[in-house]
């Protein structure tokens, strides 16, 4: 399995027979409004994509979305998904409104390209406004002869996170990192101490990523690095740059077999995520 880091959440994920494009922020420097609600606030993205980007875009084979947020699938990202008419695999809250929208949309379950899929909840903050940022949900997917893969998606430290980490020690873990702050509210996005306790409890790699690439995000990589190299996780925490490339080997089989997903009732969207959406501008 290889994982290309492209610019905040979005990566080009490798597996199997699938190149598979998740949660496409493609604008250019400054196309969209600021997060932050409170303080200094910036015109996002901040950085552009690396050049390594268009290549890695047009090896894309379908695209995966953990939830329609601005910074996980903009107006470019739509566009670009259209444009070459990729299928659009996601969770079913988000679904009606992406096909909405003209993409080829399809709910992600057990099977889905051939892959176990568990579907785990998250929570995007905590108290109201983490209600009214959600839903959000992160993805578990396992290729027969790849790593398994857990996207966790926007999230804070949850029990729901915490429970699928430990029952299905995925090899490969991707997690936000900035520490996205609006300025009330508190954190949106994983705490430093909280990528702490994750990173502990994993058994396989973690990748920290959503970095350095919004105007909500204070916490930086070296930051970042420096602090797992004190708690002596530098070795299983990697935290690339933009265009970097990490590639990743099946466990010998000697390792514990993995443990099944479990079924995950069908959703559809709610008042939560009406609300959300409005507020998000998704």
């Amino acid at each position: 399995m290889i994982v290309r880091q492209l610019r905040n959440a979005t990566v080009l994920v490798s597996v199997g027979p699938h190149r598979l494009l998740v949660d496409p922020m493609l604008s250019p420097v400054a196309a969209m409004p600021g997060f932050r609600m409170v303080g200094a606030r910036r015109r996002n993205p901040l950085v552009p994509l690396p050049q390594e980007a268009e290549a890695a875009l047009a090896s894309a084979t379908a695209v995966v979305i953990t939830h329609e947020h601005p910074d996980h699938v903009d107006a470019a990202g739509r566009a670009w998904i259209m444009e070459r008419g990729l299928p659009v695999w996601t969770n079913g809250v988000d679904a009606p409104s992406l096909a909405k929208k003209g993409l080829d949309v399809h709910v992600l379950s057990d099977g889905s390209l051939g892959l176990e899929v568990e579907i785990v909840r998250s929570r995007h903050g905590k108290g109201l406004l983490g209600w009214v940022l959600g839903p959000v949900t992160g993805y578990y997917l396992a290729h027969p002869d790849e790593p398994s893969l857990y996207l966790i998606g926007d999230s804070v430290l949850t029990e729901s996170v915490i429970e699928a980490v430990e029952r299905l020690q995925p090899d490969v873990i991707v997690a936000p990192a900035g520490a996205a702050n609006m300025g009330i509210g508190g954190n949106i996005l994983f705490s430093v101490e909280e990528l702490v306790v994750l990173a502990k409890k994993a058994r396989g790699k973690v990748i920290f990523n959503h970095l350095e690439a919004l105007d909500h995000c204070p916490t930086t990589r070296q930051e970042l690095r420096a602090r797992m190299a004190s708690e002596g996780l530098a070795d299983r925490v990697l935290v690339p740059e933009d265009g970097e490339v990490l590639s990743f080997e099946r466990p010998p089989a000697a390792s514990p077999s993995r443990a099944r997903p479990r079924p995950h009732a069908a959703e559809r969207p709610g008042f939560q995520k009406w609300l959300s959406s409005k507020i998000a501008g998704a």
